[in-house]
């Protein structure tokens, strides 16, 4: 073969190469594996619709002893289940037998006994759907809505109604008896949180991308570009899936606009094992015009991802995920969850996120950021 037909031939197995790269990372349909995953986002899509069903008609267990059995130590309640419109249901109507202050957090807060016994947390609306709250992202009052908004965007936690023709005020932190949470007439709204059963105690974790809430002083992440090297030398972050569930969380929390991701819960004893728990989103969704890059310092900072979670956003590209949250909230008692400013910010911010790991792949490769999820991973 001629030098020149050599040439010819290696420059066509390069452009061969590369558009197979390029493909990959725009599409990532090709192994059996993402065949599943593309699988499973059109189940995720034909089930978004919940509606508050009380029937639970194939079982005698109450919706709080079918949701007290959800929890494994990678899933708090399944991704496909029949019941959760009979527990969030349940979460809604049933009668509060006890009522009382909560005493922990910076926020105010009500821990509930519904009927059957079931614990709850029960936060207060604070804020009309427009409302806007400027300032730093993490600025402002906790916003009910918001919880209910990032149940529906992760289907994690449950919502209600709660009758109550009065104020109240709490203990807590940043609690004044001059600034009470009032009702409208005799409804009063906000967000239900169903409690964990006490057989799976949580560990709380200072999470690694906190930052400090002191003017002038910032983290060693927001200086030091380098810092994921030092923390994937930590346990647990140093093997194990938490510096993907890091990550993850990081994508979550920039679609809802959290900045407030101080702490984070495990299950006790877990060596680094089991998920990572969002217990509070309520400080999101307070600025649709903000987008706070920091939030994403997880993901450009370590420069890898979940394959399946890069697949889930490419999935939700071309306003497919404002499209899904509207079906997922429609039928939220408190629907309209979110007003439509917030939600267009979501495919923007979706956007934003897609850009960060095109990045990422630009310099690194695609077979360095994308990560197998059931990979073992190990920085040592």
């Amino acid at each position: 073969m001629k030098l020149k037909q050599r040439v010819v031939l290696l420059a066509i197995l390069l452009v061969i190469f590369i558009f197979t790269k390029v493909f990959l990372i725009d599409n990532l349909d090709t192994s059996a594996a993402n065949r599943e995953d593309q699988r499973a986002f059109h189940r995720m899509m034909a089930s978004l619709r919940v509606e508050l069903d009380p029937r639970l008609d194939h079982t005698m267990q109450s919706p709080w002893e079918i949701a007290a059995q959800w929890v494994v130590p990678r899933e708090v309640y399944p991704e496909e289940t029949p019941e959760l419109g009979a527990v969030m249901h349940a979460m809604s109507t049933k009668k509060i037998i006890k009522a009382d202050v909560g005493y922990k957090g910076t926020q105010l807060k009500a821990l509930l006994i519904l009927e059957g016994g079931q614990k709850v947390v029960f936060k207060p609306k604070r804020y009309a759907r427009d409302y806007v709250v400027e300032g730093e992202p993490y600025a402002g009052y906790d916003r009910h809505n918001a919880e209910v908004a990032a149940f529906h965007l992760d289907r994690y936690e449950i919502v209600g109604l709660l009758g109550n023709s009065t104020c109240f005020y709490g203990k807590c932190y940043y609690c004044r008896e001059t600034e009470p949470a009032c009702a409208d007439g005799d409804i009063m709204e906000g967000s239900v949180t169903l409690w964990l059963p006490d057989v799976w105690p949580l560990q709380k974790h200072r999470h690694p991308w906190g930052r400090t809430y002191r003017e002038g002083k910032l983290a060693r992440w927001e200086y030091d570009e380098s810092y994921c090297d030092a923390v994937k030398k930590t346990s647990p972050y140093d093997s194990g899936p938490r510096l993907l569930d890091i990550i993850d969380t990081a994508i979550f929390d920039y679609l809802i606009g959290n900045a407030d991701r101080h702490h984070y819960e495990s299950f006790q004893d877990d060596e680094g094992v089991s998920m990572l728990i969002l217990l509070d989103n309520a400080k999101s969704f307070g600025n649709p015009a903000l987008d706070e890059r920091s939030i994403l310092a997880p993901l450009y900072q370590c420069c890898i991802i979940r394959v399946s979670t890069w697949n889930r956003l490419n999935y939700l590209k071309n306003g497919v995920l404002k499209s899904a949250l509207k079906t997922a909230m429609s039928h939220d008692p408190i629907s309209p969850v979110l007003s439509d400013p917030h939600l267009d910010a979501l495919d923007q911010r979706l956007l934003s996120i897609l850009a960060t790991v095109k990045q990422c792949t630009d310099q690194f490769g695609p077979d360095v950021v994308l990560v197998e999820d059931r990979m073992t991973l190990s920085h040592l």
